[in-house]
């Protein structure tokens, strides 16, 4: 099948390798535009473009593709179907429109839960048990469109972002493959999204890191381990923020008032709405991440601080 593949995280990147290596003729690789990033401001292809190019994929970076001009460029290459992985832009109506089998997206979740930019976050975060991808017919509501396969998987309970990212990205690729061959086959029945299920997922925001002492420790074991690595979760002790890199949460009740420090010998724990949060490994503001211990040697906490 001829195919327009459009993705730019690290995330599609194992659903280009699988196009790749399958039968599918590849036309072109659309990514976002390179951009300058780091210290040096260097302009920064992202992931998608650097393997499109190591793989020898034509490789096109439009800054929209709204216009006009995109419109034709993708009129002219005449692809058969669109597949549309983490490319980080809402497709126009003139666009879903130009492939006859349509245009179809690998969402990182069992949709209909959690919509939107950051479903792999947001499933950690509210404590999920189960998540997984599915594939849809791209709409122009936010991944409304119809659910044609799915796979789920457990969320091991340590099992922070970055280790559940690492292992959906591949099983999207594997997604896509299957869904591309049902619809060659004509075995998949599009499944209409129930709006009772429908849950949403948003973009992740630098405040979301703020630890609110006062939820259950279990959720704000949770939320360390939705926002990691970024925003990251964090505290403020005396006037400095300490981020929160590794923790455990413990039932138990001290008494004390949410994010009290309950315990500063070997171990430092903190009272929060419900049982306490045990800090394995912190960061404290210009210095470099340490256990728990390590930081208590150099920093004499009160039993009784507050962070806030």
């Amino acid at each position: 099948m001829k195919i327009v593949f459009m993705g730019s995280a690290a995330f599609a990147v194992p659903s280009l390798k699988a196009l790749a290596d399958a039968r599918h003729e590849i036309l072109e690789v659309v990514t976002q535009p390179d951009k300058p990033a780091g210290r040096g401001m260097q302009m920064t292809s992202c992931p998608v473009a650097r393997e499109a190019r190591e793989i020898g994929l034509p490789l096109f970076q439009p800054k929209s593709v709204k216009g006009a001009e995109a419109i034709e460029h993708f009129r002219e290459l005449a692809p058969e179907l669109i597949a549309v992985v983490a490319y980080g832009k809402i497709l126009p109506r003139a666009l879903l429109d130009i492939p006859p089998r349509g245009c179809i997206n690998v969402h990182a979740s069992l949709l209909p839960k959690y919509r939107g930019a950051a479903p792999i976050n947001w499933a950690i975060a509210n404590g999920e048990e189960e998540t997984g991808v599915s594939t849809q017919r791209i709409v122009e509501e936010l991944d409304a469109g119809d659910v044609l396969l799915s796979a789920s998987t457990r969320i091991d309970e340590a099992e922070d972002a970055e280790g559940l990212y690492s292992r959906l990205a591949p099983m999207g690729g594997e997604l896509l493959l299957r869904t591309i061959e049902g619809i060659e086959e004509g075995t998949i029945i599009p499944k209409p999204q129930d709006p009772s299920l429908v849950s949403f997922a948003p973009i992740i925001r630098k405040e979301d890191g703020h630890i609110d002492w006062s939820i259950p420790a279990s959720s704000v074991f949770n939320r360390i381990r939705a926002f990691k690595p970024w925003p990251g979760s964090f505290a403020f002790l005396e006037g400095r923020q300490l981020k929160v890199v590794e923790a455990a949460p413990a039932e138990g009740g001290s008494g004390e008032a949410p994010g009290t420090v309950v315990e500063s010998g070997k171990h430092l724990a903190v009272a929060c709405g419900e049982g306490l949060l045990y800090l394995v490994e912190v960061q404290m503001e210009g210095k470099k991440r340490m256990s728990a211990a390590d930081f208590l040697r150099g920093h004499k906490v009160q039993v009784g601080t507050r962070l806030e």
